[in-house]
């Protein structure tokens, strides 16, 4: 499966984004961190799908707990 989270040195200088947009998934934990709903977010961002921040999510928690 591709990975919804890209890097691309074009695109806001490397910074991870969503695949095919330019949103920050910084952007997605900023808001979580302050207490917003991912519903907010979603309404915040419309380039940005739920199941694309469903699956960042879950990139970010394999990857914090991957085997090294």
């Amino acid at each position: 499966m591709e990975s919804v989270i890209v890097r691309d040195p074009a695109i806001m200088s490397g910074e991870p984004t969503f695949r095919g947009t330019r949103v920050l998934v910084r952007t997605l934990f900023d808001y979580l961190e302050a207490g917003h709903s991912m519903e907010r977010f979603l309404q915040g961002f419309p380039t940005v799908s739920r199941e694309a921040t469903l699956r960042a999510l879950e990139e970010a928690k394999e990857s914090l707990f991957a085997c090294h």
